[in-house]
């Protein structure tokens, strides 16, 4: 045969590697990519012992091989197809049911690099490889769902006859308090102080949170506790009537300079009646029932490491001593039912006080799973009962989760079964965990679902948009606007999720345990203590506020708004971060600002399951995208004080070298807008000015030629 006709019998696919093989083309790098978004994993969450499709994204006729690296062996990716600029290489593996962990090798005529978590790169690190957990799957309600946070008692009063009442009980160092008015602020120790709030109040406000249109809430503590936050709680089994419903009342309050809650005859008889607890358990189920018919999920509270020393099982403060209904405590009697819920180190019965406290606090008894089986059963049917039928939560938040138990292997054990037992009885339930520093022991699809996103969300947003410590305790010049510094700790911090894992994590930020983000933009270093609660109203940035909100709404996870976030509260960390909801005094354009970006997140799919890219980055400027093979938004964030003229390149989004994005949303010093305008590119490059303290959203479809 001669050389023509050899050739004329090639394929186009053969001609082109021939091509590349015999040529030294330029290996376009910045054309490279692939993550663990639905566009480059197929299925997303893929079973154990089944086929999962792996694609590489490339520009056109750029690379003569593209292999998949995976266990070892270079597997050669077919070219699937072109699209625009790109080229699209796939390859299908069988998986069994261990991590699937792989990155490529790539191949330009006589050129070869790899590509992992990194990017492209000269070596090749197992700590950098994409992972996939086969069978780890999160509900799919949960996947960029927007989460509203509410602390129940500074939510809304819709029921005055359940307030807690001066003197109802002893509590840390003094009595139970109202609060004098709603619009009064925490005071420094505001554990026993009650503003009224409770769940008659969020049913009378389920129409403003569907019209700002959020899908989950979360509700801090709602089980029978004596403190406002409940985190101490003393009965798993019922919803606290304070907050819940009281058909029973009466008894006197303690006399003034009695200590003694064996006096607090109000308190008993409001905790413990059955009919109380049984009202306010049918309460909650009619609250989730409405929020339900709204559209609105809900997650509750989950403290399982500690209980508080009220609680029925220790009984510390007697109250449920002699009640009916109620077995003796382990703090009463040696012989108690749940003598070893707890760890008494020696003393004596009856009114022994040796047990572990939680960081050495009495008023938090550490619960000893590893001595008790009956303690962990039933914990395990708590998990159950509040997921299923009448109640149907939507899912756990676990408070301090890595610490439950006494060790590590036991702590791991107990989560494997928390999840099965809670997927067992409501297989779209979702389970996210409190927890500072490296989840991912967790977070392999037997344990946790997610996490609260402190280390690659709160922390590293608030550095760079205010320069302040979450708790407002520190201000760091060197990392306010520090773009370097931003990255680099997203990706760290990144590195430490899987697919699943990332986009269900609670991006807030502000909670109840940090200080309001409005007041972390004031720069002021301090506390309630040391400043007073005007300072954290003072100087602070609504321009910065809603730069970092427009961050929350386009970065992958959820965004989880806390309780007037939306509506301009400050606070500086805990107490003073637990102010009442300003009902009356919001601030109207902060909630519509809100308002829209939830509109935007909802509407556009690249901010909700696309990939994630950074993009031009300087001093105090950032700009990334979020795009999917459809559509791609464009967000910018100039925290400077002076305005921009940037050239931004996008190609690399999918975008056509030539076309128009739309504004959706622009935030400037004054105010913001979603007043139409159009942006161009042209040869690939964005070409856009940004005002001073501005940000934007632009979105462009992959089809849109000019």
């Amino acid at each position: 045969m001669d050389m023509y006709n050899w050739v004329q019998g090639l394929s186009e696919k053969e001609m082109k590697r021939i091509y590349m093989l015999t040529m030294t083309p330029t290996l376009h790098t910045r054309g490279l990519y692939s993550d663990v978004t639905a566009d480059y994993v197929s299925p997303l969450e893929p079973e154990p012992y089944s086929i999962v499709t792996i694609r590489f994204r490339a520009e056109k006729n750029n690379l003569s091989h593209v292999f998949l690296v995976y266990k070892n062996d270079r597997i050669l990716m077919d070219l699937a197809e072109s699209e625009g600029l790109f080229d699209y290489y796939e390859v299908k593996i069988n998986i069994d049911n261990s991590p699937v962990r792989y990155h490529f090798y790539i191949e330009s005529g006589r050129t070869c690099t790899f590509y992992d978590r990194r990017g492209v790169v000269k070596d090749e690190q197992e700590y950098f490889e994409f992972c996939i957990y086969p069978g780890f799957s999160v509900p799919s309600w949960s996947r960029s769902a927007v989460i509203y946070q509410i602390y129940t008692d500074r939510f809304c009063n819709g029921d005055p006859s359940n307030d807690v009442l001066d003197r109802e009980y002893y509590y840390i160092n003094g009595y139970s308090e109202h609060a004098e008015s709603w619009e009064s602020l925490p005071h420094e120790m505001d554990v026993r102080r009650f503003y009224g709030g409770d769940l008659k109040g969020v049913m009378d406000k389920i129409p403003y949170l569907k019209s700002l249109g959020i899908d989950v809430i979360y509700f801090n503590p709602l089980f029978v506790s004596p403190s406002n936050h409940r985190y101490d709680i003393q009965d798993y089994d019922h919803i606290d009537p304070h907050i819940g419903k009281i058909v029973e009342d009466g008894g006197a309050l303690l006399p003034e300079g009695t200590t003694d809650n064996r006096m607090a005859e109000r308190y008993k008889r409001r905790v413990t009646s059955k009919a109380n607890l049984e009202a306010s358990n049918a309460l909650f189920a009619e609250l989730t029932a409405k929020c339900h018919e709204a559209g609105i999920r809900v997650i509750i509270d989950g403290v399982f490491n500690h209980c508080g020393s009220f609680n029925k099982w220790l009984d510390r403060e007697r109250i449920y001593e002699g009640a009916e209904g109620f077995e003796p405590g382990a703090y009463i009697r040696e012989d108690s039912p749940y003598h070893d819920f707890f760890r008494f180190h020696g003393g004596t019965f009856p009114y022994n006080g040796t047990y572990d406290g939680w960081w050495g606090h009495d008023t938090l008894p550490k619960l000893n799973y590893e001595g008790s089986r009956d303690l962990e059963d039933y914990i395990l049917r708590i998990a159950a009962k509040w997921v299923s039928p009448p109640y149907n939560c939507d899912g756990w938040r676990l408070d301090v989760a890595a610490d439950l138990g006494h060790s590590p292997e036991y702590n791991h054990q107990f989560w494997q079964k928390f999840r099965r037992t809670v997927k067992m009885a409501n297989k779209d339930a979702v389970i996210i965990a409190e927890h500072y520093g490296d989840p991912s022991e967790w977070l392999k699809g037997n344990e946790w679902d997610s996490v609260m996103n402190y280390d690659a969300f709160m922390e590293p947003v608030t550095w760079f948009l205010t320069g302040m410590q979450k708790h407002s305790d520190d201000f760091r010049e060197d990392l306010l606007g520090n773009t370097d510094a931003f990255s680099a700790a997203m990706f760290h911090n990144n590195l430490r999720f899987t697919e699943p894992s990332a986009i269900t994590a609670m991006n807030e930020l502000s909670n109840h345990d940090h200080s309001r983000f409005l007041t972390r933009t004031n720069h002021k270093v301090g506390r309630l203590n040391t400043l007073g609660s005007k300072a954290a109203d003072e100087g602070v940035d609504m321009a910065v506020m809603r730069e970092a909100v427009l961050m929350q709404f386009t970065w992958p996870g959820c965004p989880t708004i806390y309780y007037g976030d939306e509506a301009g509260l400050t606070g500086f960390t805990d107490p003073d971060n637990r102010r009442p909801y300003p009902w009356g005094n919001e601030n109207f354009e902060l909630i519509d600002y809100h308002r829209a970006l939830i509109r935007i997140h909802r509407e556009c799919i690249e901010l909700r399951e696309g990939s994630l890219k950074k993009l031009k980055t300087d001093y105090a400027l950032l700009s990334y995208a979020r795009f999917t093979r459809e559509y791609a938004s464009i967000i910018i964030v100039n925290n400077n004080d002076k305005s921009e003229e940037l050239e931004i390149s996008v190609w690399e989004t999918g975008l056509p070298l030539k076309t128009k994005l739309r504004r959706m949303i622009l935030s400037y010093e004054d105010s913001f807008t979603t007043e139409p305008f159009t942006c161009e590119v042209r040869h690939g490059y964005l070409h856009v000015y940004i005002q001073p303290k501005s940000a934007m959203i632009l979105r462009g479809s992959m089809r849109d030629l000019i």
